[in-house]
């Protein structure tokens, strides 16, 4: 069972546009199929892919079960940098997928979660994604937070609508930057061209800001610390390749000739802040860089002549 908010640019649009919106992911046939077999329910009523929810509405989703996957216990090490009854933060490795999908069915961080929490894990996203709040992607290391029950869940993803959930990250980028900071705002949707890429684009997109600062000059790259406003699939990665200057080793949004040994994008969840959902207290943790980024950064500054840090 999924849950979500209408948000204000989803208002007023048909729904099967609005899920669109709010759940990325989900191809066009899936969301039509959900809204055929009256999976998709607004106000505890039936829903069709003609109605027009208005901000604040609650849509609830009956998603199906993936038969042909399995979310199984494994006995995975996990990087576990702070766990209490209500919820766990996990500095996930680069190359670890988060939850079984086609192609990935097991050797994920649920897998993991479910050997070390067993049934201590929310329940909001269903069996196939069991306690996750919030996600990165596959060759994205760093914090993500994991909630152990419904309750916890709900408290933290609300703290993630409203924007003071605290996510800041690390990254290579290509090129120089004239300013030392700087913001981005603009709306971030699927590519109509290619629907497995998310790029900015004024149809059928959802608001998206990121905050940068240059944190040192390495030549034909920058070292830069990046805080997320809003949380848009492959926001960070989108949003630089759009002002010019893509994460170092994206295969996606990066140039053609990018960095290959880094196989995958040199980018880190470093920093999440957050308000404990049962107690209220605020939290921050913080995660240093990985070797693969570390060894990276030495080379670039070595071949820049930049061995300050």
């Amino acid at each position: 069972m999924r849950v979500f908010t209408v948000p204000p640019e989803g208002a007023g649009q048909r729904l099967d546009k609005t899920l669109a919106l709010l759940e990325p992911e989900w191809s066009r046939s899936f969301i039509q199929k959900l809204l055929e077999d009256g999976r998709v329910e607004i106000g505890g009523k039936t829903a069709s892919k003609n109605s027009k929810p208005a901000a604040g509405a609650e849509v609830t989703v009956d998603e199906p079960p993936l038969r042909t996957i399995e979310a199984a216990p494994q006995n995975i090490p996990l990087d576990i940098r702070y766990e209490d009854e209500d919820l766990l933060v996990v500095n996930k490795p680069r190359g670890m997928v988060v939850h079984p999908a086609p192609g990935s069915p097991d050797g994920t961080l649920v897998n993991a979660l479910l050997y070390h929490c067993g049934d201590s894990l929310s329940g909001i996203n269903g069996a196939i994604r069991p306690g996750i709040v919030h996600r990165i992607d596959k060759d994205t290391s760093g914090l993500l937070i994991v909630a152990k029950n419904d309750s916890a869940h709900r408290a933290l993803a609300e703290q993630i609508r409203e924007h003071s959930f605290r996510r800041e990250y690390r990254a290579v980028l290509h090129g120089h930057f004239r300013e030392p900071t700087g913001t981005i705002h603009a709306p971030i949707g699927r590519s109509e061209k290619d629907r497995k890429k998310m790029c900015v684009t004024d149809k059928n997109a959802r608001d998206a800001v990121t905050h940068y600062e240059i944190l040192e000059d390495c030549g034909a790259f920058s070292f830069a610390r990046l805080r997320l406003e809003t949380g848009r699939t492959h926001q960070i990665r989108v949003h630089m390749a759009y002002i010019g200057h893509p994460v170092a080793g994206d295969p996606v949004y990066g140039p053609k000739n990018g960095v290959t040994e880094l196989h995958g994008q040199c980018l880190h969840a470093g920093l999440i802040g957050f308000l404990h959902p049962t107690d209220g207290r605020y939290i921050e943790i913080s995660a240093e860089l990985p070797p693969y980024f570390e060894t990276f950064l030495a080379k670039i500054r070595k071949i820049y002549g930049r061995d300050a840090t």
